[in-house]
């Protein structure tokens, strides 16, 4: 194997593992795994786990942790997976949702980047899309972005 396969052999040796975490019993691994996939964002089945990690229903420290990840990857599939996750959650979710965001916004994530990336989602072919994509930019606007 040379060098380029055995890097691309970690990556996927990298999201395989992340993938398994993501239904990990402890609230810590699903956080970590939730950090780890937000990279592999415009993969479907992490995409897939991602929401799933926004919308975990046993702890919000899971939901907070992924939405800064997702932020912090700054890209439009992630941007895309808080906007899919933001219009299917509830207020208690969606209230985790947004701290994550404006803490990774805190921290000093592009947020001139976040509004480019939502404004664009705002012609995305799926409505949820479009939804979570108008409110993920409400937040950041009014954080001060």
């Amino acid at each position: 194997m040379d060098h380029d396969e055995e890097g691309g052999a970690v990556v996927v040796d990298g999201l395989l593992e992340a993938l398994a975490g993501a239904s990990s019993s402890s609230w810590a691994g699903r956080a970590r795994a939730g950090n780890v996939l937000a990279s592999f964002a415009g993969v479907p089945e992490a995409a897939t786990a991602l929401v799933g990690l926004l919308l975990d229903v046993q702890n919000t420290a899971v939901t907070r942790q992924t939405a800064e990840a997702l932020v912090r990857a700054g890209t439009v599939a992630a941007v895309e997976v808080l906007a899919r996750a933001v219009a299917g959650a509830g207020d208690s979710h969606g209230d985790w949702i947004q701290t994550g965001v404006h803490d990774a916004v805190a921290e000093g994530a592009g947020t001139m980047d976040l509004l480019v990336l939502c404004q664009r989602l705002a012609w995305a072919p799926e409505a949820a899309i479009r939804q979570g994509a108008a409110e993920l930019r409400t937040w950041v606007e009014s954080t001060g972005g």
